[in-house]
């Protein structure tokens, strides 16, 4: 003979539902251990820059600095940047303060490097740029 249950008796199993989660757990410990042995941690850079001189003197106090290296990289307030043009437009237009640029440009980098960074500077509308220079020895 077959039970039958009604529509307002409430229904109990016998077996109750197990989830283990052991197997997750080990899993998760792997991908976390690949993730912190494949990771490649960020050190800063030191750029070694070599100002062209100058016999004029002024300072600029605040702003954004975008260092072009010899080589074309660039740097923007001490974050190294692709040397692409694009990667550099984008980071400038996600400056908080667009007023002022100071680009410290190495005496030995090449001129299209300063054009772009220019140009990516202009599409970014920041309103004053500056070259930082080395005082002349007299």
């Amino acid at each position: 003979m077959s039970r039958f249950h009604s529509r307002w008796q409430s229904f109990h199993f016998d077996d109750s539902l197990e989830i283990n989660v052991i197997p997750l757990i080990d899993i998760l410990l792997v991908v976390l251990i690949f993730i912190t042995a494949t990771t490649t941690f960020s050190t800063v850079q030191h750029l070694e820059l070599q100002l062209p001189n100058s016999r004029q003197e002024s300072s600029i106090q605040d702003g954004n600095i975008l260092i072009v290296t010899h080589e074309g990289q660039y740097a923007l307030n001490g974050r190294a940047l692709a040397n692409d043009q694009d990667s550099l437009t984008q980071a400038l237009r996600h400056l908080e303060e667009k007023e002022t640029l100071l680009i410290y440009a190495d005496a030995n980098a090449r001129h299209a490097a300063v054009v772009r960074a220019l140009e990516a500077a202009q599409h970014a509308h920041i309103e004053r740029i500056h070259f930082a220079t080395e005082r002349q020895s007299q």
